[in-house]
């Protein structure tokens, strides 16, 4: 048996392996484009979420409401201070309400330190063990000898 190949049947051929090669570049040009566009799309979310953590306060309310401090109290209850029109507001914050805890007048500066502090402000630990040597009688220049 001898086999003849007609020039169209080996056209065929290639044309449909032309045909199958151009399917899977564009799938593959598909693929690289969702990736590219996932990538963009996850740099966007992790720049807005860094924003939200770390950017500057905004005043709310047409520049009234600040938020002046913030902790945490459970996993979803928080105590929050809020200054508006020179009233440091101190709620509670948890389970879909807001609860009024007290109310004072806000500082018109931040809290000075503890006289004897040294620049920015005295570390616990070092106070602490200054009092207790003041408590113990262990020295401080006020302290007489008997």
């Amino acid at each position: 048996m001898s086999e003849t190949t007609s020039p169209g049947a080996s056209a065929s051929g290639l044309e449909s392996l032309a045909v199958g090669s151009d399917a899977l570049v564009g799938l593959a040009t598909l693929g690289k484009t969702a990736a590219a566009l996932a990538l963009v799309l996850a740099i966007i979310f992790a720049c807005s979420a860094l924003l939200r953590r770390w950017g500057p306060q905004r005043r709310a309310a047409g520049g009234q409401l600040q938020v002046v401090a913030s902790t945490a109290i459970g996993s979803r209850e928080r105590v929050v201070v809020v200054e508006i029109a020179n009233t440091w507001l101190v709620l509670g914050v948890g389970g879909g309400q807001v609860s009024k805890l007290h109310e004072l007048p806000a500082p018109a500066q931040p809290e000075a330190t503890a006289p004897g502090a040294t620049g920015e402000g005295e570390r616990f630990a070092a106070r602490l063990a200054r009092a207790l040597k003041h408590n113990a009688g262990l020295g401080g220049p006020d302290r007489g000898t008997p």
